[in-house]
């Protein structure tokens, strides 16, 4: 299978007419990724990547016109339909990913800030995104109108993933009886938090692990596991317990697949503050504390090494593109960098990589077009 990022893109249908096609959609979209893995935010700084490059590209995509305006990339990509995008964005991830035992997908949402049109009564971008967390690669994404609206994007989202195998995580939103049944039908496992909107059930885990904890888990089996870091002067320890006994939940045959539930504590220490934090879920897995405290840590993960350097590295939240698909497209092509630097083997940073990408023509063609 082809790992080529032209040929995965080549497919996307123009939403232009014949004759307004000065320039090739691909040579637009490759011109838009390698200017926004070289540090540019916006349509003019785009522009101005490829008048700068404009040689460096054409070793890549024709150009036959040169490069497009500002005001035609803007067009173009604000215009272009996200799901065909995010389908050419699919197949490649597939293409470029490693399969592994036990990949854990942890499915989370994020609102890109900065994308509030007020002018015209539009809400920001909130998108839900799959985190491959032994890949480090983003799998997918589907926008939603709100955050609320999650409940709905993840099966869709889920509908295009290979589960065989797999662990998927999900926050308290997506905690559905419907979701955790799509998760098993598709050959997965699920670990999934536990909050309010499950109150019964929360509240039945709660008190399951309250009454054995109070007894030290006398005659509960169970499983145990206990890590513990300390960085710049911060200690937090991290303990989980997981359990198969479900006789004082009620309903559990409403969730599919369901064998354990499991406790997270974390305690974390700074100077003279300590605090603790418990979280509650219920799982697919069996009780055992080495895959579940796997499965927990790497949705957790997806907090740093997608979210946070979404919005630091690659300015996300700061972007003030708001028309049409344009945020949504931006966001994809933010997404498929990451991805693209991820891939690329140095041990630096992503910021490191990035300005690097954009001194460098060799290295930017090394992480764009690796042969």
């Amino acid at each position: 299978m082809t790992t080529s990022l032209i040929e995965h893109f080549s497919a996307l249908n123009d939403p232009r007419v014949e004759r307004n096609k000065a320039h090739a959609l691909i040579d637009i979209i490759m011109l838009t990724v390698s200017a926004v893995a070289s540090g540019a935010n916006g349509w003019e700084a785009i522009e101005d990547f490829g008048k700068e490059k404009l040689d460096w590209l054409r070793q890549f995509v024709p150009l036959k016109n040169g490069v497009p305006s500002h005001n035609c990339i803007a067009y173009v990509l604000s215009r272009l339909s996200p799901a065909p995008f995010r389908e050419c964005f699919m197949s490649w991830t597939r293409a470029v990913a490693t399969q592994t035992g036990s990949e854990v997908i942890a499915i989370d949402g994020k609102t890109a800030r900065g994308s509030r049109d007020r002018k015209n009564n539009r809400n920001p971008l909130h998108r839900v995104s799959t985190w491959a967390c032994n890949n480090r690669l983003v799998l997918g994404q589907e926008a939603t109108d709100e955050k609320s609206n999650e409940i709905t994007a993840i099966p869709k989202l889920l509908a295009l993933l290979e589960l065989k195998g797999c662990i998927v995580t999900i926050d308290a939103m997506g905690c559905q009886r419907a979701i955790a049944a799509q998760i098993i039908e598709q050959e997965g496992d699920y670990v999934l938090g536990l909050k309010g909107n499950q109150g019964d059930l929360h509240k039945a885990v709660e008190d399951f692990f309250i009454t054995a904890e109070a007894n030290q888990f006398s005659g509960v089996i169970h499983d145990y596991k206990e890590e513990r870091d300390k960085d710049h002067g911060r200690l937090e320890i991290r303990r989980y317990w997981v359990t198969e006994p479900l006789c004082t939940l009620t309903n559990i045959q409403d969730w599919k697949g369901l064998r354990s539930i499991g406790m997270v504590e974390r305690e974390c220490q700074q100077g003279d503050i300590k605090t603790i934090e418990r979280r509650y879920f219920i799982n697919s897995i069996p009780a055992q504390a080495k895959r579940f405290a796997h499965a927990v840590r790497g949705h957790w993960g997806i907090e740093n090494p997608l979210h946070w350097r979404l919005d630091v590295v690659l300015g996300d939240d700061a972007s003030r593109i708001r028309k049409g698909n344009g945020p949504a497209m931006m966001t994809s092509i933010r997404h498929l960098c990451m991805n693209l630097f991820e891939r690329e083997s140095s041990s630096v940073s992503l910021a490191k990589k990035r300005r690097k990408a954009a001194w460098n023509d060799e290295y930017r063609a090394k992480v764009m077009f690796p042969r």
